[in-house]
Formats: structure tokens, C-alpha cells, sequence
């Protein structure tokens, strides 16, 4: 399905759109990855009663995951951006556009304000490796469960959402449809 693009002044060229496109992709699909590993390490963190191992996971989680993820949050940003202004779906002309817009911007923005808190305090924890890290670390092992699997959740859904291209346009998609309309009336 073409939409019309009469509302924009310049487009991505043919070549521009794929590598933009394709970094989009590498940079989302590595996102999804490095949160696969954080709930890996996650998980094995809350089931092992080995102090050595669970120290190992959190230390490693708090080594990589800000420094990973928000890159790779701010590049997805970045590319999906330059593919709605460059591109024929524009960026707050369609529904789904702006709901993976919005997943990223709060994913990416979780990651500093929950994450990297929680995982400062798990790997402080894991500094004394000894019978009580499972004790000291309490409910904070199950707690960074959760955000690994919310992300791998939300970006499936966003991927889904840019393969189906589901919903209608925005007020402002609408709008700009129809003035494009008239104008190529005209």
C-alpha cells in the first residue's frame, strides 16, 4: 500500500532508506538480544543458591546493560526517526508509528531511571560474596526479572507493529492526507 507524501519536502534516497533500514534492524534485533542475555543471567541470578554464581550475575548485568542498552536504545531512536521523516509513513502520521515511538522512548528511559538503580544496588550487594548475598540481595533478584522480559515483550510488539502497519492515521495523518489530497487536485 503507497501513501502519499505530499506533505514533506525531501525523502530519504532509495539507497539511504535500505541503510538506514537495515541498521534500524541490526540495532533492534541486538537491543532484543542483549536483553535475552540480562534475563538469562536474571533468572540464573534468582534460581542458584551458589553465592560465587549470583554475584557473577549481577556483576555482569550491571558490567553491560546500561552501557549496552542505551546505545542501542538511542540508535533505534535515532534510525527510526530518520525512516519517518525520510519516509513515506512520516512519524506522527500513523498509530503505529507513535505507539513504537512511545515504547522506545519509555524503554530506553527505564533503563536509566529503574535499571541502572536496581543494578547498582544488586552488584554493591555482590561485592561481599558470601552465604548471605542470597539474604542481603532479598526481593531484588526477582525484581530484575522483570525488566528484560518487559523489553523483550514491548520490542517484539514493536516489530510486529512495523511488519503489519496496523491502525488508522493520527488527526494529524488525517489532516495532512487530505491537504496532500488537495493539492494533488490542484
Amino acid at each position: 500500500m503507497s501513501v502519499p507524501n505530499h506533505d514533506r519536502s525531501w525523502r530519504l534516497s532509495r539507497s539511504a532508506r535500505k541503510l538506514t533500514l537495515l541498521t534500524h534492524v541490526v540495532v533492534s534485533v541486538g537491543w532484543v538480544g542483549v536483553d535475552a542475555a540480562l534475563l538469562v543471567l536474571a533468572v540464573t541470578g534468582l534460581t542458584s543458591d551458589n553465592p560465587q554464581t549470583v554475584a557473577a550475575c549481577y556483576t555482569s548485568m550491571k558490567t553491560f546493560a546500561v552501557v549496552l542498552l542505551l546505545p542501542l536504545g538511542l540508535a533505534a531512536l535515532a534510525t527510526g526517526l530518520l525512516l519517518g521523516a525520510g519516509g513515506r509513513w512520516g512519524i506522527l502520521r500513523h498509530w503505529w508509528v507513535v505507539t513504537k515511538l512511545v515504547i522506545n522512548l519509555v524503554l530506553t528511559s527505564l533503563v536509566l531511571a529503574l535499571l541502572r538503580p536496581r543494578l547498582d544496588d544488586a552488584a554493591e550487594a555482590s561485592l561481599r560474596v558470601d552465604g548471605s548475598l542470597v539474604h542481603r540481595l532479598g526481593s531484588l533478584r526477582l525484581d530484575l526479572v522483570f525488566p528484560p522480559t518487559v523489553s523483550i515483550v514491548a520490542l517484539v510488539f514493536a516489530a510486529t507493529l512495523g511488519l503489519y502497519k496496523p491502525w488508522s492515521m493520527t488527526a494529524r495523518g488525517r489532516r495532512l492526507d487530505r491537504r496532500g489530497r488537495r493539492r494533488s487536485v490542484a
